[in-house]
């Protein structure tokens, strides 16, 4: 029995695309399924309020968005079971052999989880300067100095933006009476 070759060297059955499809997709599917249910849910849950200015109400823009949310896992899962499959990342600065970075992804989850755990405490201008400090170097950033000017000016920069621009309150917590 002969097998077909394909222009690029391949078999035809190398060629055809899976039949089962890649079962891991379909838990990607079943998430935003649940997303989308969970989201109408919660906006059907909004009272109906309306006014001459808004004859809508809130609850129209997190309807849509659930069902666009399961619109979309119903065409993901489709397209998963005709056999769809997305293409490998092929950027030139990407080493598809080599394993995940785990040690960047641990120090960024800790930067995170540290801002999380000192916002109250020591407020937004040191935590949040942590917290860019921390990301810089889980990066790759090796100018400490320069870096910690940068993550005080961001912190401060966004701290002010928020409460003059936005009126937001950001935590000062021991900066209180000072900034």
């Amino acid at each position: 029995m002969s097998s077909q070759v394909t222009d690029d060297g391949r078999s035809v059955a190398d060629a055809r695309p899976a039949r089962d499809g890649d079962r891991a997709q379909y838990g990607v599917c079943a998430f935003l399924a649940l997303l989308g249910t969970a989201v109408i849910v919660d906006g059907l849950g909004i009272p109906h309020l309306t006014s001459s200015t808004d004859p809508v109400g809130p609850r129209a823009v997190p309807v849509i968005l659930g069902v666009l949310l399961l619109v979309a896992a119903a065409v993901y899962a489709v397209d998963v079971a005709r056999g769809g499959r997305g293409e490998p990342e092929a950027g030139e600065d990407v080493d598809l052999s080599q394993g995940g970075d785990w040690r960047t992804v641990l120090l960024l989850i800790a930067a995170f989880v540290v801002n999380a755990v000192l916002i109250e405490r020591l407020g937004w201008v040191i935590s949040g300067a942590l917290l860019f400090w921390g990301t810089a170097f889980a990066l790759g950033n090796r100018h400490y100095v320069r870096s910690l000017l940068i993550a005080v000016t961001l912190s401060l920069t966004t701290f002010y933006a928020f409460a003059i621009g936005l009126g937001v309150n950001l935590p000062a917590g021991v900066l209180q009476g000072i900034l």
